[in-house]
């Protein structure tokens, strides 16, 4: 462990949103609805895969081009603009897990300055925080939009630093996801994984500072690892 954390940022899909419900969207189309697991990985590779290359493209951009390449040759029941659109605005109605509201409250009240980076919307993180009563815990709400690159990598961190006006040592990133842990180890931030599924943490990987399996955990693992 480095220094104690005063910053702490949230990935935000499937780290704070449920995304489960999404697998009813593509049901409601007439698709399976195990394609929701596939279209979101397929979405994340072609994303890293325009980072590498340099480029850095929409989330929203990406996701509804995937969907329709998943959704060629499937029996839907609606057209396939209409399942795209359907499916996409079920991103904008999902929900914070059950273990975020509790789990925010406790690391504001401790004293933290909580902020958000995302590879998607802002937007969709504003809807989803008011829906569920946080977004006042939280400093800021940022995006790589407005970054040179998606995480993992190391540009995407840098620029949360510098906009939540610290230093990577000094920041810890939260995630659900390993390689969004890896590439802020990378960077040189804290690391906490939340494994709400008892998964084993792939070696490949750089391990994370903390492992937790509810965010409600998060602030009594921190506690005790210095001051902030």
């Amino acid at each position: 462990m480095r220094t104690a954390p005063s910053v702490i940022v949230f990935d935000v899909n499937e780290t704070l949103s449920d995304m489960s419900p999404l697998a009813d969207r593509f049901a409601e189309t007439g698709a399976p609805a195990s394609l929701a697991k596939l279209w979101f990985a397929t979405l994340l590779r072609d994303g890293f895969a325009l980072t590498a290359a340099g480029d850095n493209s929409a989330f929203a951009e990406i996701g509804a081009e995937a969907l329709r390449g998943l959704l060629a040759g499937q029996d839907l029941s609606m057209e396939t603009d209409a399942a795209v659109d359907h499916i996409m605005q079920g991103m904008a109605g999902l929900e914070v897990h059950a273990d975020v509201p509790d789990g925010v409250s406790v690391l504001k009240a401790a004293g933290y300055r909580l902020a958000t980076l995302t590879n998607g919307s802002t937007d969709v993180a504003e809807n989803l925080f008011n829906a569920a009563g946080i977004r006042d815990s939280f400093d800021r709400l940022l995006s790589v939009d407005d970054a040179p690159a998606w995480k993992p990598a190391r540009g995407a961190y840098d620029y949360a630093a510098a906009a939540c006006g610290t230093d990577p040592e000094h920041m810890l990133l939260v995630a659900v996801h390993p390689w969004d842990i890896h590439g802020a180890a990378r960077a040189g931030l804290n690391t906490a994984w939340i494994n709400r599924s008892g998964a084993p943490y792939p070696a490949y990987f750089t391990e994370p500072d903390y492992t937790v399996a509810s965010l409600r955990d998060l602030a009594g693992a921190l506690k005790g690892h210095g001051t902030h």
